[in-house]
């Protein structure tokens, strides 16, 4: 028997469509996912939890969505918890990767196997090459380089499986908050004049640049709008793909469009799609690109 252990998300829905048997769904407290669990849980009680799974002849668990990370209250914490407090507390203290790493070891250890969404679902993940009418140019295959190198990066901090890049710079990088809000806080701003439209790239970007003055300045400044940049999208390289493997679809498409992006470049093997013909279409009717990439490619 499977337990989905839903997030936030389409995947979880996705998964519970496409699956010949229905799962017994779980959630985490705190999270609400777009299908109803069956059983919620806290994690300071993940030790009962694990048990109850055992109780209803769970053999396989897979997680899909995303989880917020919770403040564990340690007057919650059950005697079935009790053991596992010091690992939690490794997990928490972690990136996302190694977070999830010592939250698979723990499943595993209790005799569940832990699935990844596209071995249920091998669909979601695209073949290689160009899904759209549109194609990249050189100057998409200079920035897919450079987005793949930055991606490289931003694992050393364990955080981040997308950036946008125009002219071969990085102009954004995925936060904790994930992909679509990456792309919602480009978006212009709407009222106020014509500079402040200008320069709110500035303000959210600052963290990952250095001064305002670098994008003003000179003929190598940072580009100061997204617009005819590219959407790169990767797993961490290492990362373990049971959980946490990126998604993109129809949402991601017209966030894409709407800052003016020419086109999304995802890792082949390594991003799933979810409704990939809605996606597909979705980037031909903006005229967008949709490249599905080997690493290190040209």
């Amino acid at each position: 028997m499977l337990a989905l252990i839903a997030g936030t998300g389409a995947l979880p829905g996705a998964l519970v469509t496409g699956l010949r048997e229905r799962p017994l769904i779980c959630a985490l407290q705190g999270n609400d996912p777009q299908v109803d669990p069956a059983l919620t849980f806290r994690l300071e009680h993940l030790g009962t939890f694990l048990g109850q799974l055992q109780q209803a002849g769970v053999t396989q668990v897979c997680m899909a969505g995303g989880i917020a990370r919770p403040q564990i209250d340690a007057s919650q914490i059950d005697a079935a918890t009790q053991p596992l407090v010091p690992r939690l507390m490794q997990a928490l203290g972690q990136g996302d990767d190694g977070a999830l790493r010592v939250v698979i070891e723990i499943f595993e250890e209790a005799g569940l196997a832990v699935l990844a969404a596209q071995d249920l679902m091998p669909d979601l993940l695209p073949p290689e090459g160009v899904l759209t009418r549109e194609a990249p140019d050189d100057a998409a295959h200079r920035d897919a380089r450079a987005g793949e190198a930055a991606l490289i990066e931003m694992a050393r901090a364990d955080v981040g499986q997308a950036c946008i890049v125009k002219h071969g710079q990085v102009f954004a990088r995925e936060r904790q908050d994930g992909t679509d809000a990456m792309l919602t806080r480009l978006r212009p701003a709407t009222g106020g004049n014509a500079l402040d439209t200008l320069l709110s790239p500035v303000d959210v970007m600052g963290e990952f640049f250095e001064t305002a003055a670098d994008w003003l300045g000179g003929p190598d400044a940072k580009p100061l709008s997204a617009m005819g940049g590219i959407l790169f999208k990767g797993p961490k390289p290492g990362q373990d793909r049971r959980a946490d493997l990126p998604v993109i679809g129809p949402d991601t498409v017209a966030g894409a469009a709407a800052v003016g992006l020419r086109g999304i470049v995802i890792d082949a093997g390594g991003v799933m799609i979810l409704d990939r013909a809605a996606t597909v279409a979705a980037c031909d009717k903006a005229e967008l690109f949709l490249w599905v990439r080997p690493g290190g490619a040209a």
